[in-house]
């Protein structure tokens, strides 16, 4: 990597950076949305925008030559916790039941374990992969239908299936992105010590 690319990649004030800012302040509002006035619809809008941020965040460092390290970190730190924060608000309020959250926490220890495993062979986090991507996509989606579909009336009836169906396949693309990162660290691991500061594997 050139001076120039390493200075790009180590930038922290971008445009994509703030909106990925922007979202993660998000997260404890969702939640009091969700366990204080009970107040779904604006909840769900929430959900909405940060979806949409998380999109436009993309485009934005593609188009205007602003990734980043940071970013990199940022953009599935804030994807995670909002499925955390759904999750919590979710099985607080018995819409989901907690073996569901069991489920999705257990994979997340399950990459931590791996990450650090990376770390201690001199390698990064690996990027997040195409299945993971659509795996956190299928849960966003999962998540508000299920919220909506907590309430009376063939409406809500039909968003509380279509969430579900989500909220499966969502979760069975969740464990196949982390058996693909297993293998990808297994590799890694077999190749050798890897150098600080080399990219990462998608």
């Amino acid at each position: 990597m050139t001076r120039a690319g390493s200075d790009q990649q180590g930038r922290i004030l971008t445009v994509p950076n703030a909106i990925s800012v922007a979202r993660l302040a998000g997260v404890p509002v969702f939640l009091w949305l969700v366990l204080g006035p009970h107040a779904d619809g604006w909840a769900v809008a929430l959900l909405i925008v940060a979806g949409l941020s998380d999109w436009l965040d993309g485009v934005i460092a593609r188009a205007w030559n602003q990734q980043s390290r940071l970013g990199q970190v940022l953009d599935p730190t804030a994807d995670r916790l909002y499925i955390a924060a759904t999750l919590v608000g979710l099985a607080v309020r018995a819409i989901i039941p907690w073996w569901l959250v069991a489920v999705l926490v257990a994979r997340e220890l399950v990459l931590g374990v791996a990450l650090l495993v990376l770390r201690r062979h001199g390698y990064g986090p690996l990027q997040v992969s195409l299945v993971g991507k659509t795996a956190t996509l299928c849960l966003l989606y999962a998540f508000p239908l299920l919220f909506l579909g907590d309430h009376p009336g063939t409406p809500a009836l039909v968003a509380r299936v279509i969430g579900w169906a989500f909220a499966i396949w969502g979760t069975a693309l969740y464990w196949w992105a982390a058996v693909l990162y297993l293998e990808q660290t297994r590799r890694l691991v077999a190749a050798g010590p890897g150098q600080a500061g080399a990219p990462t594997v998608k």
